[in-house]
């Protein structure tokens, strides 16, 4: 393995940069800057050895064309501004498996009160995380078993300028619940 614990890496196709977590079974887990664990495979990854800033100070600025367009000031009134075109419902919401064997790799030595407390601080740290960065919807996989984690799941919510409902049934079964979080709520 070229990757060890505490490296930084960046996904090869895709635009995610972390931290190396865990390397289990031929997968190596990485917690990206926004907090989120992903798996993938070595072949994917790429070493990040240098920090980009360190890099561009000891850069030779000699280029005349590029000095004059740093050193050139226009007012900011004047800079267009561009919308984005994708509508919000165009936008893949984000997905959180609550199940514990995606949480943690054993739960040797919890009951089911320690289990669910971990959750439930899961599903409130990534529903703060996307109400913080606007997201507009987030599915939580609860998964069917008894209904006490949807049920905690609900109380939550309640907390929350959100509306909730069953998600597809086709993509998740019974299984999870779809988040709706609301935009610029007056407090």
């Amino acid at each position: 393995m070229r990757f060890k614990i505490g490296d930084t890496v960046a996904v090869l196709d895709d635009v995610i940069k972390g931290e190396v977590v865990a390397i289990k079974n031929n997968k190596i887990c990485i917690e990206s800057t926004d907090g989120f664990e992903f798996d993938f495979n070595e072949n994917e990854l790429v070493l990040i050895k240098e920090n980009q800033a360190e890099l561009s100070k000891y850069s030779d600025l000699k280029n005349e064309d590029l000095l004059e367009k740093i050193h050139e000031t226009s007012p900011k009134k004047h800079t267009p501004k561009f919308k984005s075109t994708i509508k919000q419902d165009q936008i893949a919401p984000m997905e959180v498996d609550l199940h514990i064997n995606q949480l943690i790799d054993s739960t040797r030595g919890m009951d089911k009160i320690d289990i669910l407390t971990l959750q439930m601080d899961t599903a409130k740290q990534k529903l703060e995380f996307a109400i913080r960065n606007r997201f507009p919807k987030i599915i939580f996989i609860h998964g069917v078993g008894e209904g006490v984690l949807k049920t905690e799941l609900e109380y939550l919510f309640k907390k929350y300028q959100v509306d909730w409902y069953a998600a597809s049934f086709k993509k998740y079964g019974l299984g999870a619940t779809e988040v709706y979080i609301y935009q610029n709520t007056k407090k």
